[in-house]
């Protein structure tokens, strides 16, 4: 029982870790055409029309499904880490135990895979599109 609970344990940890860190990834920035437009405003108007314009989008498109994907993969990782822990531990005599740990073991694995296919996830195109509209509209020329 104890076993359990250290599991238990860990995997909530590797979750929070996890949520910290897709919290903290900032998404790619449309970089700005130097136009007349940005030339009048300057660049502290510009930024603050840019921020304004991700606001937007953040409401109306969601910026990127990386979080998706990491709770997927961990999700995955600690079934199949599960079903193997059970098969060894009922080998051993002791099929409980056996899942927990194989269940933790397999979850920080789909989340160490999440987390490092999350990280090269390009932001949501529709996102990007929203916020190069958005721009666009404000007299912005976005170049990417």
């Amino acid at each position: 029982m104890k076993s359990q609970r250290i599991c238990s344990t860990l995997s909530y940890a590797f979750l929070s870790v996890a949520l910290t860190l897709l919290m903290g990834c900032s998404s790619q920035r449309p970089v700005v055409y130097p136009n007349a437009h940005l030339q009048e405003v300057g660049d502290e108007q510009a930024e603050k029309d840019m921020v304004a314009c991700e606001q937007l989008a953040e409401e109306h498109v969601s910026e990127s499904n990386a979080g998706a994907k990491v709770v997927g993969q961990t999700a995955i990782g600690g079934a199949i880490g599960a079903a193997g822990g059970a098969v060894i531990g009922a080998i051993t005599g002791d099929p409980g135990i056996g899942a927990a740990i194989g269940a933790a073991a397999g979850a920080a694995q789909g989340l160490i895979r999440g987390l490092l296919g999350a990280a090269s996830s390009d932001p949501n195109p529709a996102y990007q599109k929203f916020v190069n509209r958005c721009l666009k509209e404000a007299g912005y020329e976005t170049t990417g």
